[in-house]
């Protein structure tokens, strides 16, 4: 539950530091901040070995790119096209699209309850996207970079949970990955920086804060022991993602809430509920 609401936070924040400054000059800022400070508490503070081998190095730089590169530099780039609500109900589609792909990449037939469930979390997700993209809280470029996102998301977290990581300590992993991930992003943010459209103030800060320390090192933390189970189960957990969202969105952002919002988050969630109830 504090993976869930830490994850679904990470929308909202994001908003209110595109306020003051670029999205690439966020997470840059963000993946700097926190994998300085999981690498010196892992390798300094904890004393853990370093990454060895061409191998671990390989999986490290893939997964860097799948959750951080692309990831989380599509997502910073839809959420100024998208309001913090819908960006959170993306999220709960993760499940779904962790089911496909797992399906694809395992060559196992796709059952009629995971197409089904995929129909259901669309339609919600276009129910609740309508009042916004009305509104001018959504642009169909901004939906369509989030799903992308999404879909990065998901193969990330098959690929870890595929992969073998050995003794590594799982905040040596994530020290290294955000690091890495960051890296993948430093060119296009030295490309498209503007000095005049950053404003050094706390809401630029405390957007990369919480974002590095409750969202990049405390709720990835909490998602890699999670996946170290099984991703499917650990996947479950980003049901919760929508409610929290929507709720952190109305509070600091002012984003409506109307009856699409609740028809839309019911139907992502019955979508979600009945692939995991079939498949058990």
């Amino acid at each position: 539950m504090t993976f869930a609401v830490l994850w679904a936070s990470a929308s909202a924040s994001t908003k209110i530091g595109l306020q003051s400054g670029q999205p690439f000059v966020i997470a840059i800022a963000r993946f700097a901040l926190a994998s300085v400070l999981m690498l010196g508490i892992a390798h300094i503070v904890m004393h853990q070995r370093l990454p060895r081998g061409r191998r671990i190095w390989r999986q490290l730089s893939t997964y860097g790119l799948l959750n951080v590169g692309l990831y989380l530099g599509l997502y910073v780039l839809a959420m100024q096209e998208v309001s913090a609500g819908l960006g959170t109900l993306f999220v709960a589609t993760n499940p779904v699209l962790i089911l496909l792909i797992g399906a694809i990449w395992h060559k196992q037939p796709i059952r009629l309850s995971t197409v089904a469930s995929f129909i259901l979390c669309s339609a919600g997700m276009l129910l609740a996207a309508y009042p916004l993209l009305q509104d001018s809280y959504a642009s169909l470029r901004g939906i369509s970079i989030l799903f992308l996102s999404m879909l990065a998301y998901s193969v990330g977290a098959i690929y870890f949970a595929r992969r073998t990581w050995g003794d590594l300590h799982i905040l040596t992993i994530n020290g290294w990955q955000t690091l890495i991930g960051g890296t993948f992003i430093l060119p296009f943010m030295i490309f498209f920086f503007d000095g005049s459209a950053n404003v050094l103030d706390w809401r630029l800060l405390g957007a990369v804060a919480w974002l590095a320390i409750s969202v990049s090192i405390c709720a990835v933390l909490l998602w890699l022991y999670l996946l170290r189970d099984n991703p499917v189960n650990a996947s479950a957990w980003l049901f919760l993602c929508p409610i929290a969202g929507f709720a952190i969105a109305s509070v600091l952002m002012d984003e409506p809430l109307t009856w699409h919002t609740f028809a839309g988050v019911i139907l992502v969630m019955a979508g979600l509920y009945l692939v995991q109830r079939l498949r058990r």
